[in-house]
């Protein structure tokens, strides 16, 4: 009886953090959207550095209550974590400030074949033939949502790229994937210096705020032409800025939470889910704007490809890396250090 409760509890536990991810990584895109069409907060930037200053004071809530302990990371990480997270979700944002909620997520697919692209050329990755085909089958989906969507526009599609490059090159140098985001990094910075998911948290937060706040009213500023200091902040917009700040806070939560606790299956699974609910609530929520039957089509088109890429990717030979030649020579001195070096499989 005893491991039946265990199970359900775990089973219960999965589905929770599940649902708590799927809530607030959708939740975030439709309350920003709303915040920037309809409020007429046109200042990403600067929001984006609020919902770190948000997350900063979780963060020492956190250290108060004993779960961040005292830890150290070298500056040089530090900075290409700032560099690289504030590039990529700042580019988001303006992408989603100047898109429709459609556009935003398919243009968001295209992170697919660029980071392909990136592997290809610098790790020599292999991909398969139905790895192959379900990226063109992605291309071709945005390409269709790109050319017929009536609402997309020169600096929305800039924006669009710029978002897409920015993150597809944080993905590669720092070697983790949107749809798990930080995973993979995250995983190699707490290894090499021993830091839990909240110690890292703690150390990024603080320098993501506080560099967003101060660059981001310039930033705003230069791409709006407007001034975040000269905004009507009515009761309504507040709010919408506080929801927004607080549903930032949990998707980071939720992020770390299912660090370890799903599959790479799991993440895709879900990463499946967000994108479908994206575009499902973008239509109910802000009308069809530049929606129509060839939209519609690349935009299923684009899903599938997602979807077959996932699976076609996962499978033995869908994506591999070519083997390096190696000579006698240096198979023998490999063989030579190994033996002198000992067994150390079992360590970490």
């Amino acid at each position: 009886m005893a491991p039946t409760s265990k199970a359900d509890r775990k089973a219960a536990l999965d589905a929770a953090a599940w649902m708590f991810n799927i809530v607030t990584s959708v939740g975030i895109i439709m309350v920003n959207k709303a915040l920037m069409a309809k409020y007429g907060f046109t200042f990403a930037t600067t929001l984006t550095g609020l919902h770190f200053a948000t997350t900063t004071l979780l963060t020492l809530v956190f250290r108060w209550l004993g779960y961040i302990q005292p830890s150290h990371l070298p500056l040089s990480n530090l900075m290409k974590f700032v560099l690289f997270g504030n590039l990529s979700i700042v580019g988001m944002n303006i992408s989603l400030m100047w898109n429709s909620v459609g556009f935003y997520q398919i243009a968001k697919l295209c992170m697919i074949p660029v980071s392909c692209l990136l592997e290809v050329v610098f790790d020599k990755i292999h991909y398969s033939r139905a790895t192959k085909l379900s990226i063109l089958v992605v291309l071709l989906g945005v390409g269709i949502c790109t050319v017929t969507d009536v609402s997309v526009n020169m600096k929305g599609l800039i924006a669009a790229i710029v978002a897409v490059w920015s993150t597809a090159l944080q993905q590669y140098v720092s070697k983790y994937g949107l749809s798990n985001i930080c995973l993979q990094y995250v995983h190699f910075l707490q290894k090499k210096y021993s830091l839990g998911s909240f110690n890292l948290l703690g150390h990024t937060a603080p320098f993501q705020a506080a560099s967003l706040l101060i660059l981001g009213p310039f930033v705003d500023y230069w791409l709006t032409n407007k001034r975040v200091d000269a905004f009507d902040y009515n009761i309504t917009s507040v709010f919408f800025i506080v929801l927004s700040c607080t549903i930032a806070v949990g998707t980071n939560l939720s992020q770390f939470i299912c660090i370890g606790r799903f599959t790479a299956v799991s993440f895709q699974v879900i990463g499946h889910m967000k994108t479908i609910l994206v575009l499902v609530l973008g239509f109910f929520l802000f009308g069809r704007e530049g929606l129509n039957l060839h939209v519609i089509f690349g935009m299923i088109l684009a899903v599938l490809g997602m979807i077959w890429y996932g699976n076609a990717s996962s499978k033995p030979g869908g994506k591999e890396r070519r083997p390096s030649y190696t000579s006698p020579a240096d198979k023998s001195q490999k063989l030579a250090l190994l033996a002198e070096s000992g067994d150390h499989s079992d360590k970490v």
